[in-house]
């Protein structure tokens, strides 16, 4: 018989096994909401690189099919020395990131001589080259700030635009959205003190002449690289049309490691501890990768380490060994493990003729 008084509930032991399932369907669930959310933000960093893929269009159509570059094309006829070329050939275009709300210019400005009527001085002159390819600027250049005036007019006009910023670099997007409603062409506040380049960049080795990162098996072992301060036209960005293989050169990438990141977002190999790893920091990076056909895709770092050992026997290597910036290449002291070893999209040989990766016929 059932006591009168007795009411129904759960019982202590029944909560917890209800509770443990709660737990279990949660744990089991968060890795896929966790993967969709990362899915959902890559998409995106594939959208950015698709406006950008139109603007460089726009701006090859604009510029003689040729290749964004912030540098006079004839550098080279004074060895790319800027006090030179300021003092007895012109002064070249500014690179400007643009006018705030005060309407107040900013930029990079070279000061002095022909350009005398500007501020700066020629510390700013690594801004108009491609790359820094030695001394206190080396692993900068043009090919980091695709916001400068010269190149954000063809995307939205702004040099804090979200088009520029994937949302997966979790630091300088935090740092700078803000700013992406901004009606300004560039913010700046004295208040924060914030400024952050682009999380795409350009291929410096195909905004510089083919002939800068091309084979010369007679004296660099086809690991093609001949200084462009030797090279009269070393420093005029070749025509688009010069890509022999569109779908195996990129044009921008993702400049951060963002794909299979460490839980760390700062590299401490670098002084000062606060820089982001960069896509070649990892083995297992794989940034989102414009090429010169249009297409986008997801490059890993192995994949272009072993298209480099595939070329190796015949070909010397997909990338420059030889620059100024060593047999590391473009930072790669500054590695997070030591199974990664390329420079691919950055140092690449041949320039815009040559080739990050390799298909599947080579």
């Amino acid at each position: 018989m059932t006591h009168p008084n007795r009411k129904g509930g759960f019982t202590i032991v029944e909560l917890l096994v209800v509770v443990s399932i709660i737990a279990l369907l949660i744990a089991l669930l968060l890795p896929a909401v966790q993967k969709g959310r990362d899915k959902a933000l890559i998409s995106q960093s594939i959208a950015n690189l698709k406006n950008l893929a139109s603007a460089n269009e726009v701006y090859a159509g604009d510029w003689g099919d040729r290749q964004f570059t912030c540098v006079p094309d004839d550098a080279g006829t004074v060895n790319g020395n800027c006090g030179t070329y300021i003092s007895t050939i012109a002064c070249p275009p500014q690179q400007l990131l643009g006018w705030d709300v005060s309407g107040a210019m900013w930029g990079y400005f070279l000061g002095s001589a022909k350009c005398a009527q500007y501020p700066g001085n020629c510390g700013n002159w690594v801004v108009h080259l491609p790359i820094g390819l030695g001394g206190a600027d080396s692993g900068f250049g043009a090919f980091r700030v695709p916001g400068l005036k010269a190149f954000h007019d063809y995307v939205n006009g702004r040099f804090y635009d979200s088009t520029l910023y994937a949302p997966k670099d979790v630091l300088p997007y935090n740092n700078v959205a803000r700013y992406f409603t901004n009606a300004a062409e560039f913010t700046y506040s004295n208040t924060d003190g914030l400024y952050e380049d682009s999380s795409y960049c350009f291929s410096p080795a195909a905004m510089y002449d083919a002939k800068v990162f091309g084979r010369n098996t007679a004296t660099l072992n086809g690991n093609g690289f001949t200084n462009p301060t030797t090279l009269p036209a070393g420093y005029r960005s070749p025509p688009v049309s010069r890509c022999k293989y569109p779908s195996l050169k990129t044009r921008m990438i993702e400049h951060q490691w963002m794909q299979n990141a460490p839980d760390s977002p700062i590299n401490t190999n670098f002084a000062g501890n606060t820089t982001s790893w960069f896509f070649n920091h990892g083995y297992n990076s794989a940034p989102a990768s414009l090429f010169f056909d249009g297409h986008i895709e997801l490059v890993g770092c192995q994949r272009s380490m072993q298209a480099d050992q595939r070329v190796a026997p015949t070909n010397g290597s997909v990338w420059s060994k030889n620059t100024p910036l060593g047999v590391n290449g473009y930072y790669g002291g500054q590695s997070y493990d030591f199974l990664v070893k390329t420079s691919f999209h950055i140092l690449t040989t041949d320039g815009i003729e040559g080739r990050d990766v390799l298909g599947a016929e080579g």
